[in-house]
């Protein structure tokens, strides 16, 4: 006699390839590479990133990297400007790096700028009249621009904003000022800061690199800020327009 086989209801049939999907994605999940499953992701986390959107820590990833860019080229112009080095009163470059560093990401001022900071720090350490180190005055101004566009924070969670007006413009004054590196002369007609080199004997545009890298990174922060907020209003704009109710069950 044959045997009958069960028949499974449609809650229960939905319940059997929840089931078997679960174990096809635990199966799978199990033959990546480390650290690409979810769990690894988890655990190489931050607490701090539980409070972070995913714009969040986009602008905070993207302010450590450019932070770090300028930080290279700090050295790579005191590399090409050893003059100005002496002019730190510091006896190495690792030395007068590190008063550079804390000042952007303490936040205070630079004593050779008599408390300029940003755009003033800027305009004033690109002047033939600023007789100090210009590198580490260059870099600073720089810096502190970059931390006043994102509203003097260097990391970032759900209860700030950051104005993508303000980054774009950062964004915009960092052409401007890899411009003047490039151009800018002394009464001598030497460039205040030797950077970019294009000779017979060969090309370096390093820098331009490297700025690049900066500007490109704010200009995509301002689009995904720019489409946060326009999201945020979409969203509203969407809840009113229909008025659903949300489902309970």
């Amino acid at each position: 006699m044959a045997r009958v086989l069960p028949r499974f209801t449609p809650h229960i049939r939905r319940h059997c390839w929840l089931l078997i999907g679960l174990s096809m994605l635990f199966a799978s999940g199990c033959s990546h590479q480390p650290g690409n499953d979810i769990v690894s992701q988890f655990r190489n986390g931050t607490p701090q990133e539980f409070l972070q959107t995913s714009v969040d820590r986009m602008a905070t990833l993207a302010m450590r990297d450019n932070l770090q860019s300028l930080y290279l080229l700090m050295n790579k112009l005191y590399l090409r400007n050893p003059d100005e080095l002496k002019k730190s009163g510091f006896l190495d470059v690792g030395t007068a790096e590190k008063q550079v560093r804390l000042a952007i990401e303490q936040q205070q001022p630079l004593p050779t700028l008599g408390g300029k900071k940003d755009l003033a720090a800027l305009s004033y350490a690109m002047s033939p009249e600023f007789l100090g180190d210009r590198v580490g005055a260059f870099i600073y101004a720089i810096g502190s621009m970059l931390v006043t566009a994102h509203g003097n924070r260097l990391e970032f969670y759900m209860t700030d904003a950051i104005n993508p007006t303000f980054v774009s413009n950062a964004a915009r004054n960092i052409e401007k000022a890899t411009w003047i590196l490039s151009q800018r002369q002394n009464k001598q007609g030497e460039p205040l800061l030797f950077s970019n080199e294009i000779s017979e004997e060969g090309s370096n545009l390093s820098f331009a690199v490297e700025f690049g890298k900066i500007v490109a990174r704010l200009d995509l922060l301002t689009q995904m800020l720019d489409e946060r907020y326009r999201r945020i209003g979409l969203n509203y704009a969407q809840s009113l327009l229909f008025l659903n109710f949300l489902p309970v069950q």
